[in-house]
């Protein structure tokens, strides 16, 4: 029993090593804490929504822009883009409102008969994507919703979101298949307690064609604001009137 006892004393023993950096660390754990209203200062949030890129339109991924000419998906009145990611297909919709914006697919340019997928902005300050059936000029809300990783924020005003939704479903009467070309329908409007109101133009826009998910586009719409002066006609008219002061009389 002596002789083991000596061969462990003889043992060498592990020494702790400090490090100026662990001294330092601990010296400042020990401040902070003892320090009332100044908590141990920490990492900032990291923002967990990546902004929409416009640089990727028409190459990578299909976009509508309904606006002021230039827009972007921060700045668009409505904004969407489209790609396949294998078996589906993300969405990213924008637009400048507190309540809603919402894509619908359909067979026409009416509202009547369309799936459509909605970003709501509800009081909570949450952005939740929802599903519905257009039934003639109402919105009903289904509650066999398609959409998975779905993530969305408000700010500055905007409702912004982005999902992904399979290119193909079992058959169902009130979500098309994506494989399918359809027209698209844009809309956005207000709230009330998380529940969609009616849309904030009388006529919102739609594709002027169908829409085909494996066809990358840029496509821009100007808003009525912007439509004014782009006409065939009043560009006729602003000819007629500059040749008339030019040629008229002294």
């Amino acid at each position: 029993m002596k002789r083991t006892r000596a061969l462990e004393n003889s043992q060498p023993t592990k020494k702790k090593h400090f490090s100026l950096e662990t001294l330092f660390l601990d010296f400042l754990t020990i401040i902070y804490s003892h320090w009332p209203g100044y908590p141990f200062p920490t990492a900032p949030p990291v923002d967990p929504f990546a902004k929409i890129k416009v640089d990727d339109c028409g190459k990578t991924k299909g976009c509508f822009r309904y606006g002021k000419p230039g827009c972007n998906a921060e700045t668009c009145d409505y904004f969407l883009s489209y790609r396949m990611i294998g078996a589906d297909v993300e969405f990213e919709l924008s637009a400048d409102t507190d309540g809603w914006v919402a894509v619908g697919f359909s067979s026409d340019r009416k509202m009547g008969g369309d799936d459509v997928m909605a970003c709501v902005h509800d009081d909570n300050g949450r952005v939740r994507v929802q599903h519905f059936y257009n039934v003639g000029q109402w919105a009903k809300e289904i509650q066999r919703n398609p959409a998975r990783d779905e993530e969305g924020v408000f700010e500055n005003n905007r409702v912004t979101c982005r999902f992904k939704r399979p290119v193909n479903v079992p058959r169902d009467e009130t979500i098309v298949d994506l494989h399918l070309s359809w027209y698209y329908l844009f809309a956005w409007g207000p709230a009330i307690q998380g529940s969609i109101t009616r849309h904030d133009i009388d006529s919102p826009p739609t594709s002027e064609r169908v829409v085909s998910i494996y066809k990358y586009e840029d496509i821009f719409m100007p808003s009525a604001a912007y439509q004014t002066f782009s006409s065939p006609f009043c560009l006729l008219l602003i000819v007629a009137l500059t040749f008339y002061l030019l040629m008229g009389t002294p």
